[in-house]
């Protein structure tokens, strides 16, 4: 599990990872509370509305952030937008009305989205090994994991002793000391493809996922991860304050109950994934978190609700964290950052879904029925990845090209000028899955 470690890049930014999601756990539970300070009961409808247009932001401009920096080095992308980071969460602790949160909000993640995927498509380029780039997938599985465990053990402990307000000085480091992890390493430099138009660059990525099978199945299993977490994210602070008459502590416990559940399944993955293909893997897990979203409606005390949040974050970790290895062998590397900012805005095009529906119907309609409709919600994710992902879903594929000349440089690397076999990923000479003849 941790031999990815003594690669010094990789440990560098593994660390910056770490540390930038701690501070962004502890914005979490802050931004929840705060919603709560500013709309009591009506928390819920706020902080989803406030996760929505964090969605909006990484839908649409993750892949225009790519392409944008597509020709820049990426250690001063990286850099620039986690202080660019750091500056809006400073802004946070001063707001005084809902419309301010919802502003800065949008400006902080507009940022996110183009450093997440720049940052997942360099670890790829630095671990090239298939195992232990799985191991780093579990590790970043974990890394995410804090977020949902140590930062709100953190923020029940520094909630004793500050306002929570003050939290967000924690956000405002996390992304400082990343950046000075990001400066301290040499990025190794991506393949270059030949130059493209900005709409071409901008669409490639997306063009890509939505033509390769196993990726369009990825996209169903983003629809029940989306639907279950939602309903985690957006109304533990409701149910815990509000239905159970409860704490700022016990929010934070509930939230770490979650990110238990989603550790232990992301320690166990590494060794699950070397028997079993992520295919099972990932859409059990989505079955599990359907299944456990449905008995949500039957939750009534805070006792049920944290082994119930365990068993969510054991499916969301299941159903999540093999996206990477699928998402790795659908690309070239000269593709990766464009497929990686599609799956990063099409998640996300999900949870943009999610978080207002959740938030509504927990206020509108009572949080029983909120969890019966994200559940199917989720049931239908996972019905439509079953049918758009295939369950024979080699690496290989044979296929021929009737329209490339004999001589043509990718005949003759596969040595074969009629049908031939090899990893098979869309690009420009591969438009569409192969079938038998793609061009």
């Amino acid at each position: 599990m941790l031999r990815p470690l003594r690669n010094r890049t990789y440990r560098h930014l593994f660390a910056a990872q770490v540390i930038a999601l701690l501070g962004t756990g502890l914005m979490t539970v802050a931004l929840g509370l705060l919603a709560f300070h500013l709309a009591g009961a009506e928390a819920g409808a706020v902080l989803g509305t406030a996760l929505a247009i964090k969605m909006v932001a990484y839908v649409g401009l993750a892949p225009v952030a790519q392409a944008l920096s597509d020709r820049l080095p990426r250690r001063a992308v990286l850099v620039t937008l986690d202080l660019l980071r750091a500056s809006v969460a400073l802004c946070l602790p001063f707001v005084t009305e809902v419309w301010q949160v919802y502003v800065l909000i949008f400006v902080l993640q507009a940022a996110s989205a183009g450093f997440t995927p720049t940052f997942q498509a360099t670890i790829p380029d630095i671990l090239p090994g298939e195992e232990d780039y799985t191991r780093a997938l579990s590790l970043s599985r974990l890394a995410y994991d804090l977020e949902s465990l140590v930062s709100p053990m953190l923020a029940a402990v520094l909630l004793t002793v500050i306002e929570f307000h003050n939290l967000f000085a924690g956000t405002v480091a996390g992304f400082v000391v990343s950046a000075a992890l990001v400066v301290s390493v040499t990025l190794p430099v991506p393949e270059r493809g030949p130059r493209r138009g900005i709409w071409d660059r901008t669409t490639r990525g997306l063009r890509f996922y939505l033509a390769t099978p196993r990726l369009r199945g990825l996209f169903a299993v983003n629809l029940a991860v989306a639907a279950a977490g939602a309903m985690v994210i957006v109304n533990t602070v409701v149910l815990v304050k509000s239905r159970f008459g409860l704490g700022e502590a016990e929010v934070a416990w509930a939230l770490a109950a979650f990110g238990c559940g989603s550790m232990a399944a992301a320690l166990a993955l590494p060794r699950l994934l070397h028997r079993l293909a992520d295919r099972p893997v990932m859409i059990a897990g989505a079955a599990t978190l359907v299944a456990s979203t449905a008995a949500g409606a039957l939750v009534d005390t805070y006792a049920a609700l944290l082994p119930l949040w365990l068993i969510i974050g054991a499916g969301y970790s299941a159903a999540q964290t093999p996206s990477g290895r699928l998402l790795r062998r659908s690309a070239g590397s000269a593709d990766r950052p464009a497929i990686f900012a599609a799956q990063f805005a099409l998640s996300h095009a999900c949870w943009l879904l999610c978080y207002p529906l959740a938030g509504w119907l927990g206020a509108r309609i009572g949080l029983g029925l909120a969890f019966l409709v994200m559940a199917l919600v989720g049931l239908a994710g996972v019905v439509l990845a079953l049918r758009l992902w295939p369950a024979h879903d080699p690496v290989e594929l044979a296929h021929d090209h009737p329209g490339l000349p004999a001589d043509h440089p990718h005949l003759r690397d596969h040595g074969d000028a009629g049908r031939h076999r090899h990893a098979y990923v869309i690009d420009d000479l591969h438009p569409r899955w192969a079938g038998g003849r793609v061009g």
